[in-house]
């Protein structure tokens, strides 16, 4: 069995971090300093991205690998978009294992067949894209769209995204939303107190945090004024205090 690469900043309880799609474990630096005051912060590379480009998982396998990086006793537990999407089936799989959950700017998947089935295609085609063109062109289009219309330009932040195409392509290929079984049935199993956080100007996600919310026991929403998709790489002050909030209430 592979192991997920990690690092380790701060002292204190552990906070497991899961990065998005074409981030890496370095990736939200400023957010992540700010959330290791107090924590202990494990970030791991997921399947497909930075040092673990060469592992190869789908949703269910990566959450296997990423419940192997935990602690024995219950830890929190965190991720965004992707990373986000990772963090739900790891506490769907290990409810007893998650102390509390943060939700950064995810998805419960997509509801309809039909609708996943096209997600695939579309997924299937930005992987061939990401092998014709090369990893920094496609990273070039993906940061210009319109998820990141608001992101600050940060060099150093650039510089923390994954260098290898075949990597993020295959896990877009085994990792897409389109794979992902809809989650919104399953929800209200998870009776950990689970903080859903997006971008007030993120419409979308902002919109399924408050449908989350809905299905979950013990849901704490926050949406960020004046920011986008990733809120915690815009506004990481703001975002960083309200996870440690929530931390310091379990």
């Amino acid at each position: 069995m592979p192991f997920l690469p990690v690092d380790t900043r701060g002292s204190g309880e552990t906070f497991l971090w899961l990065h998005g799609f074409t981030q890496t474990r370095r990736s939200a630096r400023n957010f992540l300093s700010i959330v290791a005051g107090s924590h202990r912060v494990v970030t791991p590379d997921l399947p497909g991205h930075g040092e673990s480009s060469e592992i190869s998982a789908d949703l269910d396998a990566t959450a296997h690998l990423v419940r192997e990086i935990g602690t024995p006793e219950p830890f929190f537990l965190g991720g965004y978009s992707m990373g986000g999407r990772v963090a739900l089936h790891v506490a769907l799989e290990n409810p007893d294992a998650v102390r509390a959950l943060v939700v950064l700017s995810a998805t419960r998947g997509i509801a309809t067949p039909n609708d996943r089935r096209n997600r695939i295609q579309e997924d299937e085609q930005r992987a061939q894209h990401i092998e014709a063109v090369g990893v920094e062109h496609f990273l070039d289009e993906w940061l210009a769209g319109p998820l990141f219309t608001s992101l600050p330009h940060d060099p150093g932040e650039r510089r923390t995204r994954s260098a290898n195409g075949a990597g993020i392509a295959d896990s877009l290929r085994r990792c897409g939303t389109g794979t992902q079984r809809f989650l919104g049935d399953e929800l209200a199993a998870l009776t950990m107190p689970v903080l859903l956080i997006a971008g007030a100007n993120d419409e979308k996600f902002a919109g399924e945090a408050l449908e989350m919310g809905l299905s979950l026991p013990d849901a704490h929403v926050a949406l960020i004024p004046d920011a986008g998709h990733a809120a915690h790489l815009e506004q990481p002050e703001a975002v960083g205090r309200i996870v440690l909030d929530f931390l310091a209430s379990y």
